[in-house]
């Protein structure tokens, strides 16, 4: 991927470097963990929870204590340049597409990157949750570790695919503008199974992997900057997150505990964003067959 004339945002928060939890000396807490506890599956680490996880739709909650303020603006490290011109090519697609497919306009959600743990308005973040987004503060988490993570846990990594990781999160903050976590989340919680309410988290999840594909789509529209094997990577990485790989690799897959979908769904609705470029390809709930 080719991202050396993408605009930089300055849509930035670094808190790189501003240690873990406020007023708790970098103490871990219950929830801390109970992530660390997952980290046990035969991967050495939950890849499921890497990429923008159910909490999405399940963590609305705010919290008492204060939250950080990093640097605002752009950084001046390669990978902190790399996310923040990710970003502003996700902010000028967005800026165009959303209107003209969707009747909206684009509100530009805020990247903030962090080191070990920060806190956000849906709970304290941690490395070892991966990249999420927080509809509460409309902001994206992001400890660039886990690209490094995706070299050594997911067979994955390259610059396309690190692009994806970021595009699927703002996906997310899409669904937000257009009011579809707030229905989501309302739907969850009348939900008379947690079968269904993680068959909802799945949808939720395939349409921000199709969200990704329409911004990639776009900006390669805009700027012929992705290859044959940028695509491949991000494919790679789509399928190494379905449920069904990471459940296998432990030895018993349980469908009804599927929160993202299989590494099919996942990689099929990616491209159907990739390949037809239009948001409205990507309604996974009106799609009777994921």
């Amino acid at each position: 991927m080719r991202w050396d004339d993408l605009r930089i945002s300055s849509n930035i928060e670094d808190r790189r470097g501003m240690g873990g939890f406020p007023g708790g000396g970098g103490g871990m807490g219950v929830g801390a963990m109970v992530v660390l506890g997952l980290l046990g599956w035969a991967l050495g680490i939950d890849p499921r929870l890497l990429i923008g996880g159910a909490e999405v739709v399940q963590s609305y909650r705010q919290q008492s204590a204060p939250v950080q303020q990093g640097r605002l603006g752009a950084p001046s490290d390669d990978v902190g340049v790399f996310v923040a011109k990710v970003l502003g090519e996700t902010e000028d697609v967005w800026t165009v597409v959303l209107p003209q497919q969707a009747g909206r306009d684009y509100e530009r959600p805020r990247l903030v990157l962090f080191s070990g743990a920060t806190q956000s308005a849906c709970g304290f973040a941690q490395a070892a949750t991966g990249p999420f987004y927080c509809p509460p503060d409309k902001r994206i988490y992001l400890d660039t570790s886990f690209f490094d993570e995706m070299k050594r846990r997911l067979g994955g990594g390259g610059e396309f695919a690190y692009a994806y990781v970021i595009a699927h999160e703002v996906g997310h903050h899409i669904q937000n503008v257009l009011g579809i976590l707030p229905r989501v989340q309302q739907a969850q919680r009348r939900a008379a199974t947690q079968a269904e309410a993680n068959a909802l988290s799945v949808r939720v999840e395939l349409m921000a992997d199709c969200l990704a594909g329409v911004w990639a789509q776009k900006m390669n529209e805009r700027r012929a900057n992705i290859t044959e094997r940028d695509v491949r990577q991000a494919i790679a990485t789509a399928a190494a997150i379905g449920d069904d790989r990471l459940q296998s690799a432990r030895g018993r897959v349980v469908p009804d505990s599927f929160t993202h979908g299989t590494s099919e769904q996942r990689v099929r609705w990616f491209m159907t964003g990739l390949r037809g470029g239009d948001v409205r390809q990507c309604n996974a709930f009106k799609a009777e067959r994921l």
